[in-house]
């Protein structure tokens, strides 16, 4: 049987190798592969542009852009930009300015969808303009391998997790790079490889040794269907898992938590350092709440006794500590329903829908006071707390159920003449006042390490344990002498075991490994059994970024000074259905790799990009709610009809298969170019908006003509440069240098507002519609002025630039066309090179020298009149102009002797409206 399954294996893998073959022939021209050397052909010899380009392949600069020559342009271009990229990207260069872009890495499904192409294309155009501008660029790409998808197709599949990943993986990267992305591939990572999954390891230890790991029973999100725990944020509101839709139990299972809540107030603090990022700040600041309270951490007795067992108590007053009366849990808490040493004495007590005071006392390890323990009444406390800390002298409530039950406290709080409150009987904090001990408390708590992190009650620490095997092993040993121990780190990565079948059924799958499971301890060499959960996905991506920095590092998970010189990420482009969890904790991460000296930034990321969906047009009967194939309706009537009958609904939602409104990336790249597709991406909606997918829009016809036009214009140069004149700027008649002028004013702007939206608002749908208008201007441009004018000649260098990093094919091309014509005036046209590496545009200085005067367009009731030059500091002064005007001979003839009712003076540009009666 294994020696078949090895057969059956090796024909699967040489069947996979002859399709990517067979892809790669198709896709690239005259055998030269796209996506990297078909085996066995002859190295492609890269020809420099200026030796050899398209038009002289071909003999002539076609005249028009159709359809067979930007195929023809994209099969030349792609491997020759994706070779330069490779080659630019191993250029290191220590005085250039670092730029970090980066993009989300996905999870390895085997196929790209249409989300994946907008939020690579961003990253993609960023990286490319940003190289333009002189920075070095770090734009990398990896794999977040780990998780239940892998698994489940395991076991629907009777295959192995790894192996099926890995072959997605292979997938993917060829589905990107057939994309024309650019990425730093030499700086991959997968995180299920153990090369990356030691250093989650590494960072976990970190966190164990200093308290922010931990484990304790908790009641948890149990997801029937997947078979594993989900954290808090991984239910919706109606209760159901977010991957598998079923509804959510709740299940009482000993859990690994990291203790984020110690973070809360840091990070919502450093959020006001952060420029905006879409509403997602607001966001992080709800999903923390305010932190106005903090935890104290007690020690449990019965009967004077310790039992071992700890909690933590939340108060909103943490000032008022020494006058704590008992403390409350709720009756469903962990307590009552666990394994606790102290269960039996809270069932003993427990009295329903009464507070219940019980024989269990809790010594405060900051004050050293012991209270009472209470099981309260209510279902529920603030927030999320199941535990809280009783102050009957800031509260009527805590004072009513401590008086009900025969409690005895301490007051603290005194009242002055002058209405304000200083502390009393709380030993060194007496005689402050509330706020003063507020922030002495805390503070001594937290150094004291009992306590004291300003959190909310909204927020919980982390929960990372998932039943599971496709994750990262959690390196800790439980030995019955020593309890949970870390496994030393020589001896990391804890790999992950071969297991023959996975079920996904009941415990975790690691618990059928025995050989793997029983272990010597770490400390006293005794038997001792491997921690058997895995660790949740978003540990994984929690620190990747970092990993970006220094990837193929064995001694340390990065190497500081490469950290400190990236961080933080420049930009960082995903989707908002991110904006909470996986940003929060990879915050939290990075604040905690600062406190212990890994890096020098506490925020990770600068710039937050925000994408929004691409939406596919969805058909469902009115009556069943079932989604209908678009080729199962008939759309010849007005309104779409189901051929079956019954009454449609259209609506546009997130592309799924399960909605027949998918799209295929790579088909589409096939009816249309790479260059159409990511054109039509960055202008059919601002980044943040979601896209409605649909090619009869004005979008796609508009990318497409625009391409069409950018060519026309080469097609003018080349055919004005071959008239006879050698091309002289004496030439030019007064109205063909005002015309020149006007090219050159258009250009200025262009390159001022298309440079300001990829800097700072990302609005790429403006910088097209920009450049368009920059094509309009220069496509309006007469004979003379195209032959005889550098300004001409410049604006269309600069338009063609401009146009490179969202359309890096044509663009290539037709700078290549650009840079042969004949007698070029602009020494811009002679400096050689392909066109992502020339120099972004500038706006000429001339351009940015406020002039004296301003020359003004004077209206009339709405109908233009003349101009009149004013000073420009007057320019603003609508009284001031307005005089002007009346006094310069334009006026005295056209508005002497008319009654003036109203007089407008534009904001924005140079114009005034004179409002009169006829």
């Amino acid at each position: 049987m294994a020696a078949h399954g090895a057969v059956r294996k090796e024909r699967l893998k040489t069947k996979q190798t002859m399709q990517v073959s067979v892809r790669r022939l198709a896709l690239c021209p005259l055998g030269v592969a796209q996506c990297g050397r078909i085996r066995g052909a002859p190295p492609a010899r890269l020809l420099s542009p200026t030796a050899r380009t398209l038009f002289s392949e071909t003999g002539v600069w076609e005249k028009d852009y159709r359809t067979e020559t930007r195929r023809r342009v994209e099969e030349w271009w792609h491997p020759r930009i994706m070779d330069q990229s490779q080659k630019d990207a191993l250029k290191e260069s220590s005085h250039r300015k670092k730029f970090y872009v980066l993009s989300m890495f996905p999870y390895p499904s085997g196929r790209l969808h249409m989300g994946h192409v907008r939020v690579y294309t961003i990253s993609d155009t960023t990286g490319h303009f940003q190289r333009m501008r002189g920075h070095q660029v770090l734009n990398p790409m990896g794999w977040d391998a780990f998780g239940l998808p892998a698994e489940n197709a395991a076991i629907e599949r009777g295959l192995d997790p790894e192996e099926w990943t890995k072959s997605n993986v292979q997938s993917m990267r060829e589905q990107l790079d057939s994309l024309g992305l650019c990425f730093n591939w030499d700086r991959e990572v997968t995180t299920c490889l153990p090369d990356y999954y030691r250093w989650t390891q590494y960072l976990f230890i970190k966190l164990f040794e200093t308290g922010l790991a931990y484990q304790k029973e908790a009641v948890v999100n149990w997801d029937p269907v997947d078979q594993t725990v989900l954290a808090d944020e991984q239910v919706d509101e109606k209760g159901r898992s977010w991957r598998s839709g079923a509804l959510v139990d709740q299940k009482l299972l000993r859990q690994w938590f990291i203790k984020t809540t110690n973070y809360a107030k840091p990070l919502l603090d450093a959020l006001a350092d952060l420029p905006e990022w879409y509403g997602v700040k607001a966001m992080q600041a709800n999903w923390i709440g305010e932190c106005t309270g903090c935890y104290f951490d007690f020690i449990l007795k019965v009967n004077g006794e310790e039992t071992g067992e700890t909690l933590a108590a939340y108060s909103s007053s943490p000032e008022m500590v020494f006058g704590a009366a008992y403390l409350a849990i709720l009756p469903s808490h962990r307590l009552l329903h666990g394994s606790s040493a102290v269960r039996s004495a809270l069932e003993k007590a427990l009295q329903p829908g009464r507070d219940s005071l019980t024989e269990v006392t809790a010594r405060n390890l900051f004050t050293g006071h012991e209270v009472p323990l209470v099981i309260s009444h209510k279902e529920a406390f603030d927030g999320y707390l199941d535990t809280v800390i009783g102050l009957p002298d800031c509260s009527e409530e805590d004072l009513s159920v401590a008086r009900a039950l025969n409690l005895k406290w301490t007051t603290v709080l005194k009242t002055q003449e002058d209405e304000t409150q200083t502390l009393i009987n709380s030993e060194e904090f007496t005689g402050l006042t509330r706020q003063q001990a507020f922030h002495s408390i805390t503070q001594k708590a937290r150094e004291k390490k009992v306590g004291g992190h300003l959190t909310s009650s909204k927020l919980r620490d982390w929960l990372i344990s998932r039943q599971r095997y496709w994750g990262t092993p959690i390196p800790v040993v439980h030995c019955g002498s020593c309890g949970p121990v870390a496994v030393p780190e020589e001896e990391l990565p804890v790999t992950l075991p071969k297991l023959p079948s996975l079920t996904g059924k009941g415990a975790s799958p690691l618990e059928a490994a025995h050989d793997w499971v029983n272990c010597k301890c770490p400390r006293c060499k005794g038997p001792a059994r491997r921690e058997t959960d895995t660790m949740d996905t978003f540990v994984d991506s929690a620190w990747y970024y970092l990993r970006y920095t220094d990837p193929h590092n064995p001694d340390r998970p990065f190497d500081r000074r490469l950290a400190d010189h990236w961080l933080p990420v420049d930009v960082y482009i995903g989707g908002k259905e991110h904006a909470v969890m996986h940003l929060y904790y990879a915050r939290f991460l990075c604040h905690f790799c600062k406190d212990q000296n890994l890096v020098a930034h506490r925020e990770p990321f600068r710039k937050l990009l925000v994408q929004g969906l691409i939406k596919g047009q969805t058909f469902k009967l009115a009556e069943s709610g079932q989604y209908v194939k678009r080729e199962e309706i008939d759309f010849t009537g007005k309104e779409p009809v189901a051929l079956g009958g019954g009454h449609l609904e259209v609506t546009w939602e997130k592309m799924s298969k399960s909605k027949h409104n998918g799209l295929d990336p790579q088909e589409v790249v096939q009816q249309y170019g790479v260059d159409t597709v990511r054109l039509y991406i960055l202008y059919a909606a601002p980044p943040e908006q979601d896209i409605l997918w649909n090619v009869k829009t004005d979008a796609l016809p508009g990318v497409l003509r625009w391409q069409s036009r950018l060519w026309q214009l080469v097609t003018k140069l080349r055919g004005a440069r071959q008239l006879g004149d050698f091309p002289s700027p004496s030439l030019l008649k007064k109205k063909e240098l005002t015309e020149a002028r006007k090219i050159w004013d258009n250009k200025n702007f262009a390159i001022e507002q298309v440079t300001a939206h990829f800097t700072e608002d990302f609005l790429f749908n403006a910088a097209i519609s920009r450049l368009m208008g920059l094509t309009n201007t220069l496509s309006s441009a007469t004979v003379r002025v195209v032959q005889h004018s550098v300004e001409f000649e410049e604006a269309l260098a600069a338009l063609v630039v401009m146009a490179a990093p969202m359309a890096p094919h044509l663009a290539s091309e037709l700078w290549a066309g650009l840079c042969k014509i004949q007698n070029p005036l602009s020494p811009l046209l002679m400096q050689g090179g392909d066109v992502l590496q020339q120099p972004w545009p500038t706006v000429d200085s001339e351009y940015l020298e406020a002039p004296d005067f301003v020359e003004l367009s004077v209206r009339i009731n709405n109908k233009m009149c003349g101009t009149v030059t004013v000073p420009l500091k007057m320019s603003k002064d609508t009284e001031q102009v307005q005089q002007l005007v009346l006094d310069s001979p334009l006026g005295q003839k056209l508005l002497r002797e008319r009654s003036i009712k109203r007089t407008i003076l534009s904001p924005r540009t140079a114009l005034i409206n004179f409002l009169t009666d006829e």
